[in-house]
């Protein structure tokens, strides 16, 4: 049997390196999981009777590989020693069980990184699990990352926007799952026995979110010609600079779906909704964190006027030309916020180029906020129904129905005697479709959103060198 070290009895091993990418043994682990993940099938388990699959020693050498390597790497990350050894139990209790399903509850247990929110704090990382936006299979991944936990971020944390389960993170180096659109650590994404009472921590990638923002938007500026603030070009050529904007976004908006006036039923996962009802949610979440940006900046916050850019830019020339079509409802929250900033004249397309008044944008932007706070602070006074058709009510003014929408016509097509969730199948898959300008810039832009996947802030600065 192969047995994890402790720290102290790894420490002769672990040589000079402090980080852990540039330990020797992070890539034999490395290569370890990228040989077991072909084997596995989609729940995380390996058939060894299944035509062309591997001996079991075969595969009892690369679960020894990874504990081996895990033990060598564990003086570099003694605030993960819990973790690390009960990842070790589980792979171990997943060899002695013939690779069946894998249940690492309880290294899930042990991981626990909002206690431990130090900007620049390593992780290494390891589970059977899906990347959302990624790989859809829970194959194992191993990922080093760092904390992004500046002290202006976790003062605001601290003293205004409380989110004790917030984590942002950066890449040093990943798996294949992560080699994706992927930009989230997210523990509903382990392969467990059974889901934890709650969940203690959300883990997002501001590095990827950051990159893959400064490159589309440097192409929607050039294709739109669309003129910016000397400060917005400054952003887009700063990764650090963009990495903190998103930090402080995803802070805000990850608090905010459980903040505000809410409907009685909670918004977000575990249900069966149109999809536009999660489209206005994300938005929502999006502009309460453009709102407070708006504040922060009057404060002297600088990252706050960073975020104003991130959120248009990308919400209005990323998210709706990004990904199938199909119950989209990031991409129609990026319709909307387009279609209501032009229906208030701040952005024009006239003379084959995008305008924007920078100067009113603000107040526009806040103003879309304020109608979607009515529709949910509405909503606890109405059926599911009800609300549904006013939400519908509320993204139809401003973006076109598809011409054979149901939902289109009014209650008077549904067929009103099925429970509301049997009405979700009369939903378009693409039930508000692109414009004709987002049609052509979805072409102009294809190659390049196409480009970002799996960028890092290290990838991206080789592709501009």
């Amino acid at each position: 049997m192969t047995e994890i070290l402790s720290p102290v009895d790894a420490r002769g091993s672990a040589g000079t390196a402090d980080r852990v990418v540039d330990h020797p043994a992070w890539p034999v682990l490395k290569d370890a999981v990228e040989t077991l993940r072909p084997w596995q099938a989609k729940d995380g388990s390996i058939d060894l009777a299944a035509e062309g699959a591997p001996p079991a020693a075969a595969v009892r050498q690369e679960v020894d590989r990874v504990i081996a390597a895990l033990g060598e790497l564990a003086p570099l990350l003694p605030h993960n020693a819990a973790y690390h050894e009960a990842l070790a139990a589980d792979l171990l209790r997943w060899a002695a069980g013939g690779y069946g399903v894998p249940d690492f509850l309880d290294s899930l247990l042990a991981f626990q990184p909002a206690e431990q929110r130090a900007d620049g704090l390593q992780h290494l990382v390891l589970f059977p699990m899906y990347t959302q936006n990624g790989n859809p299979d829970r194959n194992f991944e191993a990922v080093v990352l760092r904390m992004v936990w500046p002290d202006w971020l976790a003062h605001l944390e601290r003293t205004r926007y409380d989110n004790a389960l917030f984590c942002g993170i950066t890449f040093e180096d990943f798996t294949a799952g992560y080699d994706t659109n992927s930009a989230v650590l997210f523990p509903e994404t382990i392969a467990v026995r059974e889901a934890p009472e709650r969940f203690t921590w959300g883990g997002i990638f501001c590095d990827r979110e950051a990159a893959r923002f400064r490159r589309v938007a440097d192409a929607a500026i050039e294709t739109l010609g669309i003129g910016i603030p000397q400060e917005f070009r400054d952003m887009l050529g700063d990764q650090e600079r963009c990495q903190q904007a998103f930090v402080l976004w995803d802070l805000v908006h990850d608090r905010t779906h459980s903040h505000g006036d809410l409907p009685f039923d909670p918004f977000m996962i575990k249900q069966r909704q149109p999809f536009w009802m999660y489209g206005l949610e994300e938005l929502r979440c999006d502009l309460t964190a453009f709102r407070e940006a708006v504040k922060l900046e009057a404060e002297g916050y600088g990252q706050a006027r960073d975020v104003q850019y991130a959120v248009i830019f990308d919400r209005m020339f990323r998210f709706p030309v990004t990904g199938e079509r199909v119950r989209n409802y990031d991409g129609l929250g990026g319709q909307l916020l387009f279609a209501y900033l032009h229906k208030h004249d701040v952005v024009r397309w006239t003379d084959n180029t995008l305008h924007i008044d920078w100067e009113r944008a603000p107040k526009v932007t806040n103003q879309l906020c304020g109608e979607i706070e009515k529709l949910y602070r509405d909503g606890i006074d109405r059926p599911k129904l009800v609300h549904w058709l006013a939400a519908y009510d509320l993204v139809s003014a401003y973006l076109a129905p598809h011409p054979g929408s149901v939902w289109a016509k009014g209650p008077g097509a549904l067929d009103l005697d099925k429970p509301p969730r049997k009405l979700v199948d009369d939903v378009l898959p693409d039930e508000f479709p692109l414009s004709m300008f987002y049609e052509a810039l979805a072409k102009k832009l294809r190659t390049v959103i196409a480009s970002t996947k799996g960028i890092t802030a290290g990838r991206e600065a080789l592709a501009a060198a």
